[in-house]
């Protein structure tokens, strides 16, 4: 009785540094406050700060060489891009924001998670979000109180709002890509039916979202994970993935003919595109007119609205219409690029896009490296299945994204779970790994089989 009453404490303790991390998610499950920093933001950056406590408390080695390196070599674009800003607030509020989203928060989620435990429970968070957030969004839809599409309050956009249209679609689909993670992995099995059965529900509500990024970002990611957990496995899920998909899509009645029409859209973005993709093409132009004027360092932080009508042909609508999910019909000016490297490119310039795209493209190839050591092996594989997919979804809708909206911290979370997959790991002496519990005395006589297995286990 004794023993079972004091592993509560230490069970409470063990979840202790990832709890704040499924706060933030929790956040954003909520109904989202119009104007200012969301919850979810603000709690992100507490999360940082207790991050810094945690260290100075247990005295603890922080990042690796390595690990500071790829995080850290974005400021050095970013300091360039923020003294080329236009005014020091501008420079200093961009500064800020990006540091928040691929700096600091990555930073903080790495050294939270100290094994696959905490990683798996951030994986299921992102999934209990879609849930979420795809429930509420299929409910608009059925009872047509979602976003305006084609003039019809119908788009699924859960608790973002007509505001963030991109919010919903991009939780939905991380959750998706993690349930398709821990299914593939070799978890028990249980754990792999309700992940896949996740997986297939949460297709509704993005196909309901009409986003066409989410749509190609999650295929491909999932296609990617379907491949790392082997060819058979891969055509047999594709199989019944595309059999669901057909059922799902055949159910939705009047919905299944603007499934086909925006589908269709994606192969006839240079035959007749509708406004939205000619004023991307604008946008894109606008973007690379910018960075030919300034090829290293950008027209600055929060430069691209500034400089964009200087750009912009006469094809540029005066802005997207808003409205439905509560938000009166209103025009919303377009701001960024919607594409993330180029947004990158025109405002931060070459220095910018190379350190900031180069981290990330590090964290892919270390992440892939490891994924191929371990996919034999019984241990991680789901872990690195969710790692990989995550980054290959977020890298892959960034062309058709950008960051903006209450919906960003996921893109700080997500790049978290990467870096500790693909730099830190549960690796014997890496600075995540989680710390030697308290063991019970052992018989003499297996003191030194245990010292030649933990030496062969840090050999290898």
């Amino acid at each position: 009785m004794s023993h079972a009453l004091t592993r509560l404490p230490h069970r409470a303790a063990a979840l202790t540094p990832v709890l704040p991390m499924v706060a933030v998610l929790v956040l954003l499950a909520l109904p989202l406050t119009p104007g200012g920093a969301g919850p979810a933001d603000v709690v992100s950056g507490l999360v940082v700060v207790y991050c810094v406590i945690r260290l100075v408390r247990e005295r603890r080695r922080s990042l690796s060489p390595a690990a500071a390196l790829v995080l850290g070599l974005p400021v050095v674009g970013l300091a360039l891009a923020a003294m080329g800003a236009s005014s020091p607030g501008a420079g200093l509020g961009g500064l800020g924001r990006y540091l928040q989203i691929f700096v600091l928060v990555p930073a903080a989620v790495l050294l939270l998670i100290r094994g696959r435990a905490d990683f798996r429970v951030l994986a299921w968070s992102f999934v209990g979000l879609a849930l979420c957030q795809g429930a509420l969004g299929v409910h608009q839809y059925v009872t047509r109180t979602g976003a305006s599409y084609q003039g019809e309050d119908i788009r699924a956009v859960g608790t973002f709002g007509a505001q963030d249209v991109m919010g919903m679609a991009g939780a939905v689909a991380l959750g998706l890509v993690c349930a398709v993670g821990i299914a593939l992995g070799r978890s028990p099995v249980r754990q792999r039916a309700i992940a896949a059965g996740c997986a297939v529900a949460l297709l509704a509500p993005l196909a309901l979202s009409f986003s066409r990024g989410a749509w190609i970002a999650t295929a491909l990611a999932c296609a990617l994970q379907l491949v790392l957990a082997g060819v058979r496995r891969a055509l047999k899920v594709a199989a019944a993935t595309a059999a669901a998909g057909i059922i799902l899509v055949g159910g939705f009645g009047v919905g299944s003919a603007l499934l086909q029409e925006r589908i269709d859209s994606i192969a006839q973005v240079t035959d007749a595109p509708d406004q939205s993709v000619v004023d991307r093409y604008t946008l894109w132009a606008s973007a690379t007119g910018m960075w030919r004027q300034n090829p290293l360092t950008g027209v600055g932080l929060k430069g691209f609205p500034e400089y964009r009508d200087g750009h912009a042909t006469l094809a540029l609508s005066s802005g997207s219409e808003i409205a439905g999910a509560g938000s009166a019909y209103h025009r919303q000016a377009l701001l960024s690029p919607h594409n993330m490297y180029l947004l990158v490119l025109s405002e931060q310039g070459l220095i910018g896009l190379v350190t900031l795209a180069g981290g990330w493209l590090a964290l892919l190839v270390c992440g892939l490296r490891r994924m191929l050591r371990v996919r034999d092996r019984r241990a991680g594989l789901d872990c690195g299945l969710v790692a990989c997919g995550l980054l290959v979804w977020q890298l892959t809708d960034f062309v058709y994204g950008d960051i903006g909206g209450p919906s960003t911290v996921l893109t700080a979370m997500l790049l978290g779970l990467a870096a500790w997959w693909a730099l830190a790991g549960d690796r014997p002496g890496s600075a995540a790994a989680p710390a030697a519990a308290p063991a019970a005395p052992a018989a003499p006589a297996a003191a030194p089989a245990a010292r030649g297995r933990a030496e062969e286990a840090v050999a290898r």
